[in-house]
Parts: C-alpha cells; structure tokens; sequence
C-alpha cells in the first residue's frame, strides 16, 4: 500500500447540496435532516456552500445559517467544511471569519474566478484567508470553473502554511497532483467521483463527493476495500458507480441540478434550484433513478446502499 497523509476531515466527505423550500428559500430543517442520513450512512465530513451548494445564489447569512444548523444537527460525529469562496479577498476573508463563529471545522477556498489573477496573486489570496482565520483550509482547484489554475509550484509553496492542509483537486492532472503528493504533507481529496479509487490509489487522503449526496454508503464501500486489502473489489465497487456519476456529472447538468432531482424522487431533502439554474427534466430524471436503482441493487448485494 502506497504511504497516505492523514485525512484532517476524515476520508469520505459530501458536496451537501443546499435544500430549499418549494418557494426557494433555505430550508433548515431539510439540511439537518439530510446532514444526519449522509453521516449515518458513512460520510466523515460535510462541505456546505460549495459548488454543489450553489454558493453562488446563497447570501452570506444563509450561508451562516446554514453551518449553524448542519453543526447542531451532526454534532461531533463529523467535520463541517464551508466553502467561502469569492472573487473578492476581503469578501472571502469575511467569510472566513463567520464561518468560524458559525461552529465550521475547516474552510474550503476556491481560487478567484473570472478575474484570473496571476499564480502570485493567486497564493497572496490564499495567505491572507489563511492567516485571517484560525481554521484549516482546502483549496479547491477547479480551474474548469474558476478559469484560474493553482500551478503545482504554488501548491507547493502554499503547503508551508500551517494552516494550509489539504486540497480539493478537480484540476484532472495527476501529474501534478503526483508532483505535490510526493513533496509535500497536503492531504488531496479528489473532487471528481470518478477519479475516486484513482486518487486514492496514489495516496490521496479520500473524496469530496457530489453522487454521495444520494449513495454516501457506496462511495465508502470502495475506499473500505482498498484499506481492506482487497484492490480488485474497489475497482468492481468504483466500476459500478461509473452509470450513475456519468448521469450526474457528465450529462451537460450542473451536479446540483442531478442531485436534486434524484433526492426529490427518493423523498429526501433538496427542493427546487436556484436561477440560473433550472431544474432537471423528466427524461432525465428518468434516467437519474434508473441508474441509481441499478446501483443500489448492486450494493445491496455488498451490503451498502
């Protein structure tokens, strides 16, 4: 087994998608109840306000709120990680700071978008959330989104901050994500489900998942395999979720539209997104609960759901 950074979250995170009401407000009372079936069902960890939370249309009192209630709802029995991401260091540092009051673990910080600063602007930005707060960071590279690449070199240079001490990688270069592996103690979890064994693999520290939001226990299952010895039943369990993650990942839909249409039909926790987003049509929300079934059909035999 390939040597791996301890996980400062746990292993198994969710991209919790953020609730709301039928009239598009923050449903509290849904977060908390969906907080507690993902921990339940295997998940270590909790990232709220993310991508896959639709930070972008949720002001900052709901994202407070909302780290408030999840926090009162799971307890100790895993970390709640807030993204606080914005193009706007000062507006991210003030984030920073409420989530800290709000009762979060750590802070996941996505590198300025549309503006594309620099790779020095890029690493001053991080320092100063940093150093602002006294919570550990994730960064999260996606430059797919952010438009703006967090450079190998910079990681590595940002990994001597100790408060600096993992990373959420959807930048799909292994490469360089090996590069930084092997010089320094940032733990990576990967942000793209199908890269989930293959991550870990290499010595990643686990997953931030969006499919986990419906099959939590599955996409544990895998990394339970791997550290059970048993490398071609992770490859088997990782192979079944690839119908289910293409659906929701891959099928031109924004993941927050997929997992809540596929959470709605399941009688669990989601409500409606918010524009610009729309929600999922029927044809694919017929095919989002076909594969799910076929999935859960699967790891009923394995003895995870």
């Amino acid at each position: 087994m390939t040597s791996r950074r301890t996980p400062p979250f746990g292993r198994a995170l969710c991209a919790m998608i953020t609730p709301f009401t039928d009239e598009g407000l923050l449903d509290l009372d849904g977060a908390q109840r969906l907080a507690d079936r993902l921990v339940s069902e295997g998940c270590d960890g909790l990232v709220l306000s993310g991508t896959t939370g639709e930070s972008p249309t949720t002001t900052d009192a709901e994202k407070s709120a909302l780290v408030r209630a999840v926090a009162d709802a799971v307890g100790d029995r895993a970390a709640i990680v807030a993204g606080i991401g914005t193009a706007d260091t000062r507006h991210t540092v003030e984030l920073a700071l409420e989530a800290e009051k709000a009762g979060a673990d750590g802070l996941l910080v996505v590198t300025p978008y549309y503006s594309r600063p620099p790779q020095d602007a890029v690493e001053a930005h991080f320092r100063a959330i940093a150093d602002a707060s006294g919570l550990p960071l994730v960064l999260y590279d996606i430059p797919g989104r952010t438009g703006t690449r967090i450079e190998p070199e910079t990681m590595l240079r940002l990994a001597g901050h100790p408060r600096i001490v993992a990373v959420k990688d959807c930048a799909y270069d292994l490469l360089g994500t090996q590069k930084v592996l092997a010089r320094t103690e940032l733990a990576y979890y990967t942000g793209c489900d199908e890269y989930v064994l293959a991550m870990y693999a290499i010595g990643g520290a686990g997953y931030i998942s969006t499919v986990a939001n419906v099959t939590p226990r599955h996409f544990r299952s895998i990394l339970d395999a791997f550290d059970g010895g048993d490398p071609d039943e992770a490859v088997r369990l990782q192979q079944l979720t690839i119908p289910l993650t293409e659906l929701m990942m891959a099928s031109g839909l924004p993941g927050s539209v997929t997992a809540k249409a596929l959470l709605g039909t399941l009688g669990l926790p989601s409500g409606p997104v918010r524009a610009p987003l729309r929600p999922a049509g029927r044809d694919a929300v017929g095919g989002l609960r076909t594969a799910y079934a076929e999935l859960t059909a699967h790891s009923d035999m394995v003895g995870t759901s």
